[in-house]
């Protein structure tokens, strides 16, 4: 997808373009459930900090990560299927910058809708239950720190968590714009813009999200601000 901004030509084959369809959705859908790994795994660390050195061991983290490659690698396998034996008509231009199924539905020479409600019952059912299960992840680890006595306290516990709400907000935000309903009625220009958002927006700004509760990178982004802000002070030249 990314090669195709720079190529200059535009054209995909048709089994090519399934394979990033099922690449796509996959690793997307994969990153929903490690979304949900993570809310529970921040859930044991500040409801349950006694029991949790014995339930997140090593074996059980190994378990959950390769669960998520697999579920989500296998949950869009059926509308995958469908969309592909749809017939498709000569005119084949996607009106999209990757292999979506809206666009690719409405290629099709006749009508789908059990094809179309089938996708959209999938990525509702998807987003909303993963999206559902950290929302209440969260409102019990909400519960429990404000439980906290001292405002250190729940200050650390908040700051454990924000960097993760903050990747939720990012990624859940656009990716329920644009899949939730089947006749959502956005333009089609909009929906570009928000798959753009999500696919390399929303990635690019993960590492720098999660980096900025390293204490390795607070205090070195510290010293390059200083240094940058001490090369501008005005100084006197010396011939």
């Amino acid at each position: 997808m990314l090669a195709n901004f720079l190529s200059e030509t535009s054209t995909i084959s048709f089994s090519g373009c399934f394979l990033q369809f099922y690449f796509f959705f996959s690793m997307g859908t994969t990153e929903t459930f490690f979304l949900s790994a993570m809310a529970f795994d921040r859930y044991l660390a500040i409801c349950r900090p006694l029991h949790y050195p014995t339930i997140m061991t090593v074996q059980r983290c190994i378990t959950m990560g390769a669960g998520c490659w697999v579920c989500g690698f296998t949950y869009f396998l059926l509308p995958i299927n469908l969309v592909s034996q749809l017939l498709f008509c000569c005119l084949n231009e996607i009106d999209h910058f990757l292999c979506d199924p809206g666009p690719l539905i409405k290629l099709s020479c006749v009508p789908a809708p059990g094809t179309e409600i089938t996708c959209a019952i999938f990525n509702s059912v998807l987003i909303f239950s993963t999206f559902l299960f950290i929302t209440s992840s969260y409102t019990l680890v909400i519960r429990a720190v404000l439980r906290v006595p001292s405002a250190e306290g729940r200050r650390k516990a908040f700051s454990t968590c924000g960097s993760h709400l903050a990747v939720v907000s990012l990624f859940y935000g656009s990716i329920m714009l644009v899949y939730v309903s089947p006749t959502a009625g956005n333009p089609a220009g909009i929906q570009k813009y928000v798959t753009l958002f999500y696919s390399v927006l929303t990635p690019l700004f993960n590492p720098l999200i999660y980096s900025l509760q390293n204490k390795e990178m607070k205090e070195a982004l510290r010293k390059l601000f200083n240094t940058v802000r001490f090369s501008q002070k005005p100084g006197r030249n010396l011939c």
